[in-house]
This record gives C-alpha cells, structure tokens and sequence, in this order.
C-alpha cells in the first residue's frame, strides 16, 4: 500500500473532536485527494509533513531541537520521503535521523494533532506545512546525537519549555498531556 493510501486512510480516521481539527483533516485529506505530489518539496503551495514530539521514558521531559531556519527549538520532524511507507514511518524516521535514538513508542495509534503553519522554504517562497503530529516515548538508555539538521538538540522538562519555543509546540504538548492524563 502506498504512502497516500496509508495516509489517507490515517486522516480519515483522525478525530479528535475539536472543530478545528476537523476542518484541518478535511483540508489534508483534499490536498492528498487533489495533488499527485502531496507529500513532496515540489508541490509548490502546501505539502504534507509530519513531525514528532518526542518524550523520555518517564514522560516528564520532551526532546527539542534548535532548528537553524527558524531559529527556535521545535519537535523533530520534517518532509516525507519516497521510502516511507505510512505518516508513522516518516515520523519515526524524522526522529531518528536527527535525536540519533533508535528505539521509540507511539504514546497512541495515530497522530495527535494536525497544525498548518506557513514557512519560507528555501528561496521558493511561502509554502504551507500541512503538518501531521505524533507523539514518541523513547526507551531508556538511549543517547542522543545532534544531526547536521540542527544547532542543538536538548532534554527540557515539559513544564520548563525554552521562553522561544514555537507556540504550535505549546499546543502539542499540551494535548500530549491531556493523553496521558486519561
């Protein structure tokens, strides 16, 4: 089964409850419906990403990178690749490419949240992330490595975020911890 298949099919099932959220699944399902490219740099308006918000194995620290472009720590994440054969494995793979950990859980099935952010991409202008959002407990014992996609990568306790942390990352950790409360 292909990546749009399996993505679709994950979309389709997401259902938080929030009106919002509703309205971004509907627009991501389009955009998957609509462009051939989806998932690709080259779909020039808007394309599917995903990213990961990634939790130690006591679920009380959250691991940020200090993203280069944007100049603020973020959950990991980034482009789907041709490989990848499901949004959970494109964000599996996000996250260990650039944590250098190997070894993860999903907190649930599917992702958390949908966030929809504009970003300038490269010299090509606006382009807007249709990001898909999942959370990961990494297994103890695990040492993590700064990849050449980031300034630094750091353990912060998730009631102590960095003062310039993007505020869709608030909102993600937020519903993370509405998870693990229930």
């Amino acid at each position: 089964m292909s990546l749009r298949i399996k993505a679709l099919d994950t979309l389709s099932t997401f259902n938080d409850g929030e009106l919002g959220q509703l309205d971004l699944r509907q627009r991501y399902l389009r955009h998957i419906e609509i462009n051939e490219d989806a998932f690709e740099k080259k779909c020039a308006a808007a394309h599917i990403t995903v990213s990961a918000l990634v939790l130690d194995h006591t679920r009380r620290k959250v691991l940020l990178t200090l993203h280069p472009k944007v100049g603020r720590w973020l959950q990991l994440g980034g482009h789907c690749e041709v490989s990848d054969a499901s949004l959970e494995d494109a964000a599996l793979r996000e996250a260990r490419e650039e944590s250098g950990l190997t070894h993860f859980d999903f907190l649930i099935d599917g992702p958390v949240q949908l966030d929809a952010h504009i970003i300038n991409c490269r010299g090509d202008g606006l382009v807007t992330h249709l990001d898909v959002q999942f959370v990961l407990v990494a297994h103890e014992n695990q040492e993590i490595a700064i990849s050449n996609e980031s300034l630094d990568l750091k353990w912060f306790n998730s009631s102590e975020l960095p003062q310039d942390c993007d505020f869709a990352l608030v909102r993600l950790l937020d519903r993370a911890q509405q998870i693990l409360a229930h």
